[in-house]
């Protein structure tokens, strides 16, 4: 995206941020400055990897067009389209979809850039024939925004331009035009607050109407939400003349100039949009924020407003001051600069080092680039969250554009061929580990490869411009590229409606030339002039953070254990000692100020009150006892396993489709078998593997299919690996069960010695199990392979792959696949539970001694997160981290292994008539289903959620 004429293109974004790295990385290797240097990459290869950009998009767009059209995005792994209302919902993520063919509209101005004009044409037709918005259905104000009004924008500049270029489209009269009018004035209903800023939805019908339309209650909008609307308002007011939607989004983003902290010049997260209270604030460049510092740069450059670029940099010298800590970017609380409100960094703020280019600040942008180009070679995607120490935090992957975005515009800047590379690597991950038969696919786990039934609308919209601009040479783009400016959804908007545009003024960034500086007074500043064309002056700036995440390894905080009960020693109750069905335990629970709370669900919530216990000795035994508990979990992290693949390797998937599973604690663990186990499946019988297997020539040399019940994990084993299996899939009995609404689970042993069970066994949920099963029926032969990760294919079934036919559309049982993420902390205890039982902690590391602080951070860190990880978080209330009044307080739920047999059952009573299993399970994911007796921290957030308010105003009035 084009910003300024001398400055290069760019694009804008959003989400979240995290916690610091020791200052000595920043000088690791400082020796070794300039001695790496990448190997040149020549015009052949550039050609060759442009050609394949245009592949890859062929790829995308004509199975959306085949398989999904008119729905608003299509789903790769079932290979139909998203029609919301039809398919289950996912939250706030689901609000970018208004059943007006989302994808089309945001790939328009993407055809015309690749140099597609017939299929832009045709594609233009089809949204001013099919396409309409007097749907009843609530969407979000923001995603309409960028990706609907802002793609209709950038078609109707395409449509132009191509009309006066060219013979085609000769027949267009502005009918995009037109349709983006009338779908600004049906946005327009959001802005009725006394503040100015929008609600976060409207409905596209009714409005804010009740009780039509289904929305207008909410309070609270997130920053970025609320300040990304002045590019496309100000293009539709100067493209139509009518002046009310400039109106509206500069009197938004007034309001959020405003409201910022005088003190520290930052912004929160979430704004309420009656009073302009700041809902959260905890203040970066990642999600909630990133487009609202994007676009008051951009708006300068677009509008030729000096206010706008005034309020950019006091913004960013506050940013570079407080948030920026390089390589890192963190988040710090708006009234506490100096303080670090998370652990973890999001991906969206790879956005910001393109940003930087465009601002002129090129050092601090290949700083962090360079670790983002390191985290991503180390996890082939950058996870959609991931802490300080680069491990894996949230594990997902949309397919999110951002850092292609920033590497294109480094190149830009700098001439360095090193990020072409960079882009090549990019281009090799999405075709080794997204790319499916129909389409792409997200990931729902970076770590095992796993899938989900996603392809957002930007992929389309923004990857392939980067990454084609990246490769391509000015004589493949249709028009000069300069000329256009780039929304956060990378939609090109004309820059002659700025009032200060000159077309002769224009940026050359190919090759370094003298340039008279006052052509550059009225622009903003210029990279080339700052920082030459020299790859050499970028490699010195990079060589230093080549090794930051290797050099960084994951350190476990350990603490001395608590001494035990002694001569001279105050005897009290040992966490490894408690049962929470212990009468006697419970008292000594409430005599020490902590509260045991049976939740509905079934779960069990600890909480500590040392004001109420019975004496200062019993509050400090209280605190120790749940240090300990906190300490236990910790120890027993060690025997945690993490989430295992089964890839589908027969024809037609061909190694594409991978289904996250739950190890299981007994047989040969996978990650010690370098290949995994590969083999055709078979269905056992009895189908639950619970007796002797009678078809013993269909098992033998196979991986014998099972179903869960009726006996335990490890009694199927047995039989099945009698009977020849090479390996085991149990599938879940309970219909319709899937890893994306249910956690996974460990298979735990009998009780008894499982060292006989030499095959390797796993468990999948019932919707994926019926991916499997259906494929079965439908091509008989099915071969899978059973890792700790998804394998790369070989080239031969790749090439394979290429020559065949795509596969035709067909309709099983829909399945979307999860895996766990990771979280701050998780401990859960069941009713009689055992403390030598196995403890689950999520998060991987230890508690710091200043339990009752560091619990409540833990807390406030898994408050700011979100499951379903959307662009957006305009619905995200947590609070920042509390410090000062409740020191007393200390908060933990605690988790054991449960055993199904005969005799008790961990299940909730609505299933305990259904099913008679007696399996041994251990939950190994975060997120805790309903099914189980047990309640995580993070199952509890929302009830701590008023108290958590409460510190805040407690922390508010000491302000």
């Amino acid at each position: 995206m084009s910003v300024c004429p001398m400055s290069g293109v760019e694009s804008g974004r959003e989400r979240f941020s995290s916690s610091a790295l020791p200052r000595w990385l920043l000088l690791f290797a400082v020796s070794c400055l300039g001695l790496r240097m990448v190997a040149a990459m020549g015009k052949e290869e550039k050609r060759q990897l442009r050609d394949q950009v245009l592949e890859m998009f062929d790829h995308a767009y004509q199975n959306y067009m085949k398989h999904a059209y008119p729905a608003d995005e299509l789903m790769p792994l079932t290979c139909r389209g998203r029609v919301r209302g039809l398919e289950p919902s996912r939250g706030d993520v689901d609000d970018a979809l208004g059943k007006f063919s989302l994808t089309l509209v945001d790939t328009l101005d993407t055809l015309a850039l690749l140099n597609q004009l017939d299929e832009f044409e045709i594609a233009v037709k089809k949204v001013i024939n099919d396409v309409h918005f007097d749907n009843d259905v609530v969407v979000s104000v923001f995603e309409t925004n960028i990706r609907v009004l802002g793609g209709l924008l950038g078609g109707h500049s395409m449509a132009t331009l191509v009309k006066e270029q060219s013979e085609q489209m000769q027949w267009y009269n502005d009918d995009l035009l037109f349709m983006a009018k009338d779908l600004g004035y049906r946005l327009l209903p959001a802005f009725n607050t006394t503040s100015g800023l929008p609600y976060p939805r409207v409905n596209l019908k009714h409005g804010l109407r009740r009780p039509q339309a289904r929305t207008g209650t909410e309070t609270d909008t997130c920053t970025a939400c609320a300040g990304t609307l002045i590019l496309e308002f100000a293009a539709l007011s100067r493209l139509t003349g009518d002046p009310i939607f400039e109106h509206h989004a500069r009197k938004a983003l007034d309001f959020l100039w405003e409201r910022r902290q005088r003190n520290s010049n930052l912004v929160g997260t979430t704004i309420n949009i009656h009073t302009g209270d700041w809902v959260r604030r905890d203040s970066g460049v990642g999600a909630g924020i990133d487009s609202y510092y994007e676009y008051l740069f951009k708006a300068y450059i677009l509008l030729g407003d000096d206010g706008y670029l005034q309020r950019f940099n006091t913004h960013y010298a506050a940013i570079m001051k407080y948030i920026s800590q390089p390589p890192l970017l963190l988040d710090v609380h708006i009234h506490k600069p100096l303080l670090n409100a998370r652990t973890w960094m999001d991906a969206l703020l790879a956005f910001f080092p393109g940003l930087q280019v465009l601002k002129g600040d090129i050092r601090p942008a290949i700083e962090t680039h360079e670790m983002l180009y390191q985290v991503t070679k180390k996890h082939n995607f950058l996870p959609e969250a991931f802490t300080t120490d680069f491990r894996v935090h949230w594990a997902q992957h949309p397919l999110r554009p951002e850092f292609a975005e920033s590497t294109y515009f480094l190149y830009k800047a700098t001439g360095d061929k090193y990020y072409l590379e960079v882009g090549k690597t990019i281009i090799e991950n999405l075709n080794k580990y997204a790319r499916v038969p129909c389409g792409f696919a997200a990931m729902k786990d970076v770590r095992t490869g796993s899938h989900e039934d996603r392809m957002d609308s930007f992929f389309l919209a923004e990857m392939f411009k980067y990454l084609y601009l990246l490769f391509a040479e000015k004589e493949d783009v249709l028009f000069d590229i300069e000329d256009y400016i780039f929304t956060t959804e990378a939609h090109l908007l004309p820059l002659w409606l700025s009032t200060n545009f000159t077309k002769k003024q224009k940026n050359e960034t190919t090759a370094y030339s003298d340039l008279d500086d006052s052509n550059f007074d009225w622009s903003c500043p210029n990279t080339q002039v700052l920082f030459p064309n020299d790859p050499s002056y970028a490699n010195s700036i990079r060589e230093p953070f080549k090794n930051v995440v290797d050099k960084t390894c994951p350190k476990a905080n350990t603490r001395q254990d608590v001494g035990g009960d002694g001569p001279g020693v105050r005897s009290h109750l040992r966490a490894r000692d408690f049962m929470a069905n212990n009468a006697e335990h419970l008292d000594l629970l409430k005599k020490m100020g902590v509260s045991l709370i049976h939740l509905k669900d079934g779960r069990v919530q600890l909480v500590q009150h040392a004001n109420q216990a019975a004496s200062a000795h019993d509050a400090e035994d209280g605190l120790r006892f749940m240090q300990e508990m906190i300490e236990l979990s910790s120890q027993q992290q060690k025997e945690q396993l993490p989430p295992r693949a089964v890839q589908i390797t027969s024809p037609p998937f061909l190694g594409r489709v991978v289904l996250t599973a739950g190890p299981a604690q007994f047989g040969t663990e996978l990650s010690k078998i370098t290949t995994g186990v590969r083999g055709f499946v078979a269905k056992c019988e009895p189908y639950n593997g619970c007796s002797e297997v009678t078809n013993h020539e269909s098992i033998k040399g196979k991986i014998a299919l099972m179903q869960r019940g009726h006996c335990m994990f490890a009694e199927k084993a047995r039989n099945a690996q009698k009977a020849g299996a090479i390996g085991g899939i149990v599938i879940d009995d309970n219909e319709g069960s899937s890893s994306d609404t249910a956690p996974l689970f460990q298979m735990a042993g009998d009780g008894k010695n499982t060292d006989d069970v030499t095959i390797s066994m796993l468990f999948l949920f019932n919707k994926e199990g019926n991916i499997i099963l259906d494929a079965m029926q439908e091509y008989q032969e099915v071969e899978v392979l059973l890792s700790d990760k998804a394998k790369d294919r070989d080239p031969g079934m790749e090439e394979s792959e290429r020559n065949s036919e795509v596969l035709q559309s067909r309709e099983p049982s829909s399945a979307t696949y999860e895996c766990q993420r990771e979280a701050a902390l998780n401990i859960k205890i069941p009713s009689g539970w055992k403390a030598d039982e196995p403890v689950n902690d999520n998060s991987g590391q230890s508690i710091v001694s200043d339990a009752k602080m560091q619990l409540r951070n833990e807390i406030l860190d898994i408050l700011s997160g979100s499951d379903q990880n959307p662009r957006k978080t305009p619905t995200d209330t947590s609070s920042d981290t509390v410090d000062g009044k409740d020191k007393d307080m200390q908060r933990t739920g605690c988790q054991g292994t449960f055993e199904d047999d005969q005799e008790s059952s961990t299940r909730s009573s609505d299933q305990e008539n259904e099913e008679t299993d007696n399996e041994v399970e251990q939950e190994s994911s975060p997120n805790i289903s309903q099914e189980t007796e047990a309640r995580t921290i993070d199952s509890l957030l929302s009830d701590w959620k008023e108290e958590i308010d409460a510190f805040e105003m407690m922390d508010k009035d000491e302000l």
